[in-house]
């Protein structure tokens, strides 16, 4: 399993723009690829220890723990990364 997991927080347009671009690279993926993947959202305004960390950076998507990319995200960046995360899915 792969875990990638958005940082953000309400009303951030940025964040929008994040999230949308996450579910269209998602939806495009393989689908032994995409049923291997979770998605996660965890909001600054939540969780102090994330504002702590990620507040100046937002959006923020990691994957399986390790920053992946921060303010803006890169469709074609974040689909290599994804395949190259999924071993399994990418040799299917």
């Amino acid at each position: 399993m792969t875990t990638l997991t958005l940082i953000g927080k309400p009303d951030c347009h940025l964040c929008d723009v994040a999230e949308q671009i996450v579910e269209t690279v998602v939806g495009e993926l393989p689908a032994e690829v995409a049923d291997r993947l979770v998605i996660e959202q965890a909001s600054i305004a939540e969780d102090t220890a994330l504002y702590e960390r990620w507040w100046e950076k937002i959006p923020v998507v990691l994957i399986d723990g390790k920053l992946h990319a921060h303010w803006r995200v890169s469709a074609d960046r974040l689909r290599a990364a994804l395949l190259a995360a999924d071993p399994e899915g990418a040799s299917a």
